[in-house]
C-alpha cells in the first residue's frame, strides 16, 4: 500500500464528509469509501444494535444486508458483538471464513455461503458515544491484512470525527427508524408481490420521486395500507 497517497486520499475524504448534508448521507459515504479505499474490500457496511435489533444503517455490496440480516437473527457474529459492545476489542479480523469457528458456529458456516472470504470490522466512536461497527467484506480469504486493518482504523477515525459533526442522537434515532419502517416496507411488498429486495426497495424509490414524497412517508403509507382481498 502506497500510505502517502492513501494518506492525500483520507485527507479528500475527511473534507467530503464534513461537508455531507445529512447523517444519512454521511454514513453512506462511509461505506463507499471502505470499498474505494482499501485493498481487497468487497462490500462494506455500518451496524447498529438498538434494543438487541440489528440494524443496517448503510450498505454498499450485496452481501452486506444478508450478513447483517443473519446476525441479527441468530443473535451472533463479528458486527453483532462489536456493534453491541459485547467485544473486548474495539476491531476483529477473520483471516478465512470457511475455517470452523467456535465463536459464531452458525453465522460462520451460513457467511461462508454467502460467499465471504474475509471481514474485518472497527467500532465508529469517539470519546463520548459509539456509532456502530464499519464492517469490511471480501470475497477471498486472507484479504485483510494488518497493514490493511490499520487502514481501516484510519478510516474509522475520520468517519467517527464526521459523524459527531453530522448529527446528534436524535438523528440517529430517526435515521434507524426510517430505515426499519422501510424494511418493513419492502417486506410487506415483496410478500404481497413476490418481487425480490431489490426491486421492492426500487418501487418505494420510484414513488417517492413521482410524488416528491419523504422515502419513510411512502413506506409508513405501504405499512398502513390494508392488504387487498383476493
Amino acid at each position: 500500500m502506497d500510505w502517502r497517497e492513501f494518506a492525500e486520499r483520507m485527507a479528500q475524504l475527511a473534507r467530503e464528509l464534513l461537508a455531507k448534508d445529512s447523517v444519512q448521507e454521511t454514513l453512506d459515504a462511509i461505506a463507499v469509501a471502505a470499498v474505494e479505499l482499501v485493498q481487497g474490500c468487497d462490500a462494506a457496511g455500518i451496524l447498529a444494535v438498538r434494543g438487541g435489533r440489528a440494524v443496517t444503517l448503510a450498505s454498499h455490496g450485496d452481501m452486506v444486508r444478508e450478513s447483517d440480516r443473519l446476525q441479527g437473527e441468530l443473535g451472533e457474529g463479528p458486527c453483532f458483538d462489536l456493534a453491541r459492545g459485547h467485544a473486548d476489542e474495539r476491531a476483529y479480523r477473520i483471516e478465512d471464513m470457511s475455517a470452523p469457528r467456535t465463536d459464531w458456529p452458525r453465522f460462520a458456516a451460513a457467511a461462508h455461503g454467502l460467499g465471504i472470504g474475509s471481514m474485518t470490522g472497527v467500532l465508529l466512536y469517539t470519546d463520548r458515544e459509539d456509532f456502530g461497527a464499519l464492517n469490511l467484506y471480501s470475497e477471498r480469504p486472507g484479504a485483510f491484512t494488518r497493514e490493511f486493518e490499520t487502514a481501516g482504523w484510519l478510516l474509522a477515525s475520520h468517519a467517527a470525527v464526521a459523524l459527531s459533526s453530522a448529527r446528534t442522537i436524535d438523528q440517529l434515532e430517526h435515521a434507524m427508524e426510517t430505515r426499519h419502517a422501510i424494511g418493513e416496507a419492502i417486506g410487506i411488498l415483496r410478500e404481497r408481490h413476490r418481487m425480490s429486495e431489490d426491486d421492492a426497495f426500487n418501487v418505494l424509490r420510484r414513488i417517492s420521486q413521482h410524488h416528491n414524497v419523504k422515502l419513510r412517508d411512502v413506506a409508513r403509507r405501504v405499512r398502513e395500507e390494508p392488504p387487498r382481498e383476493k
